[in-house]
């Protein structure tokens, strides 16, 4: 069971753009929740902004989520940004050959 406020999202849905403020962990914990709401997005705008702000923590399981949603996002002709990485994300990001997807 998640612990309370792992991750919170909140998301802003404006015609076809939508942008989702996260902030806590994602990690094992919450990743399947985020990818559920993400894929969910995606399915009704056709630009989904993930806003990074917020977020304090990744593990490898919220990096893999990440990349998967960005390939489902482009199979499905939908664009994902993600924004506002801080320094250890950006550097996780780099380190697994991932960071050039959104920068």
């Amino acid at each position: 069971m998640p612990e309370q406020n792992e991750l919170t999202l909140d998301i802003e849905v404006s015609a076809d753009v939508a942008i989702v403020r996260c902030a806590g962990k994602l990690t094992v914990m919450s990743a399947k929740r985020f990818q559920h709401e993400i894929k969910r997005l995606l399915s009704q705008a056709r630009v989904v902004t993930i806003d990074l702000t917020g977020l304090t923590m990744i593990d490898s399981l919220g990096l893999g989520t990440i990349a998967s949603l960005y390939a489902s996002a482009r199979n499905a002709g939908r664009d994902l940004h993600v924004v506002n990485i801080g320094p250890r994300i950006r550097e996780m990001l780099s380190v697994s050959r991932l960071l050039s997807l959104f920068d």
